[in-house]
């Protein structure tokens, strides 16, 4: 990739960000009419504060809030349903307009969504589907799998032997290890020796990984469906002393991974992007076309993907 392509396509992109229609939010299930006339408040909930990606959503919001004149209420799940749960039963005693969620279960929220569809809250699922929301915004997950493991496929000159590194069975990583495997099958030259699912963290990428490596000592790339996880597998990989002959990519673009782009020796050398801000930006733009009468028909909008290697990080926005 050459390096001063990394900005004209990051913008090109978003500026064709696609609205598609999907069943993964279930809105098609719900009927509940919107009574919102204009968006006075804005309830944020994320999975987990600590990690970056969530950080700059709650960012975005507070920019977002601010643009429009919403007053914004943030809440941190840390990663439990319960809490998600009685956080929107919390949004709903405070009557506010919009809730942009980040959801721990796909499914599991779905009884508290309804309860604020019921109450006429507009509700926008980010980055991870629920069911029963107004609405979907994700980064295009097929694409994101594709691009990474694309590239790890070019750096091993189209053969050789690779792990995977998967996560929880969210649709957010089944897509982007469907797309990884889809990318894979045109490049008849790599096989997948070894295939295991981390908590999508460091800690358990670097365990599986190295699990992995002890078992098959034929290897030449890893993918990790997140960076977290890759960043463990590629420490995985030095531990084992084997950096010098394997590479890993991964998917989100964080900061993390953008310093260890940039860190010499690093078996990590690729990751595709994902914009947690531009998810918070769509979800209001959503909340504020629907009070207006012009939400779109169709509920689910892709934030496409770039791939960010070695050599156009130092282009790379970041989050």
């Amino acid at each position: 990739m050459k390096t001063k392509k990394i900005v004209a396509a990051l913008s090109a992109l978003l500026a064709g960000t696609m609205l598609l229609s999907g069943c993964s939010n279930g809105d098609e299930e719900h009927k509940a009419v919107n009574t919102r006339t204009e968006i006075k408040s804005i309830g944020l909930m994320v999975q987990d504060m600590s990690n970056p990606f969530f950080s700059s959503m709650d960012k975005q919001a507070k920019v977002q809030a601010k643009k429009i004149g919403a007053k914004l209420n943030v809440q941190d799940a840390q990663l439990d349903l319960a809490t998600q749960d009685n956080q929107i039963s919390s949004f709903i005693e405070q009557n506010v307009d919009l809730i942009i969620v980040s959801a721990v279960d796909e499914n599991g929220l779905q009884p508290a969504i309804t309860r604020a569809r019921d109450a006429g809250i507009i509700v926008v699922a980010v980055d991870t589907p629920a069911k029963g929301a107004n609405a979907v915004v994700t980064t295009d997950g097929v694409q994101a799998g594709e691009k990474s493991c694309e590239y790890l496929a070019e750096r091993l000159g189209g053969k050789g032997n690779i792990l995977i590194v998967d996560g929880t069975p969210i649709q957010t990583i089944t897509d982007r290890i469907k797309g990884c495997k889809q990318a894979l099958k045109k490049t008849p030259g790599i096989k997948v020796v070894g295939q295991q699912a981390s908590k999508n963290d460091r800690a358990t990428g670097l365990t599986v990984t190295t699990d992995m490596l002890t078992a098959n000592k034929d290897v030449q790339g890893i993918f990790g469906m997140n960076d977290p996880s890759a960043l463990g597998a590629s420490l995985a990989v030095e531990q084992a002393g084997r950096q010098k002959d394997i590479v890993v990519t991964g998917v989100d673009g964080s900061p993390q991974a953008v310093d260890e782009l940039k860190r010499d020796g690093s078996p990590f050398v690729g990751t595709a992007t994902q914009n947690p801000a531009e998810m918070v930006r769509q979800a209001v733009k959503y909340g504020q076309d629907t009070v207006e009468g012009k939400a779109p028909k169709k509920s689910t909008i892709l934030i496409p993907s770039v791939m960010v290697t070695r050599d156009s990080v130092k282009d790379y926005k970041g989050w």
